[in-house]
C-alpha cells in the first residue's frame, strides 16, 4: 500500500508539532496533499476510474476547508504550510 504507518508518522513528524500530532491542521493538510498527489498519478494512468476521481474531488474539498480555517484563524501558520508544501504559485 502506498500509505503505511511509517509514512504517516514521517508526514506527521515533519509537518506537525510532534510525531504523534495527528490532529493539527498542518499535519492533516500535509496528509491530504500526499494522498491527492498519489491519486492524481493514479488517475493519469486509469482515467476511467470514476470512484477514485470522486474521492480525489472530496479530498481536495476537505483540504480547501482546512486551509480556509487556517487562513481565517492564524495567517502565519497558513503561509508557512503553503510555502512548505508548495501549494500556491
Amino acid at each position: 500500500m502506498y500509505l503505511d504507518q511509517a509514512k504517516k508518522q514521517e508526514i506527521f513528524s515533519q509537518y506537525g508539532q510532534s510525531a504523534t500530532d495527528t490532529g493539527s491542521a498542518e499535519s492533516q493538510i500535509a496528509l491530504f496533499t500526499y494522498r491527492i498527489k498519489h491519486l492524481t498519478e493514479h488517475l493519469k494512468e486509469n482515467h476511467k476510474d470514476f470512484g477514485t476521481a470522486r474521492s480525489l474531488t472530496k479530498l481536495v474539498g476537505r483540504r480547501r476547508k482546512m486551509l480556509k480555517y487556517l487562513y481565517e484563524n492564524d495567517i502565519t501558520r497558513y503561509r508557512a504550510i503553503i510555502k512548505a508544501l508548495g501549494l500556491r504559485k
